[in-house]
């Protein structure tokens, strides 16, 4: 089973890259995957998310 779903999923539905969240968390995207397949702590969650957001929103403008 696949560890970090939801962040997975999220990523896909608002059709954004893995290396764009890595680039963005401040990570290489070989980085960002060791991440996504192992429990996330707090803070890494919270940067990932963070990252999805702002990449989100930049998209839409």
């Amino acid at each position: 089973m696949k560890r970090n779903v939801a962040i997975r999923e999220e990523i896909g539905r608002k059709r954004i890259k893995y290396w764009e969240v890595a680039e963005k968390v401040g990570i290489s995207d070989g980085r960002l995957s060791v991440w996504l397949r192992t429990p996330l702590s707090d803070e890494r969650r919270k940067r990932v998310e963070k990252a999805i957001d702002e990449l989100s929103q930049s998209i839409k403008q």
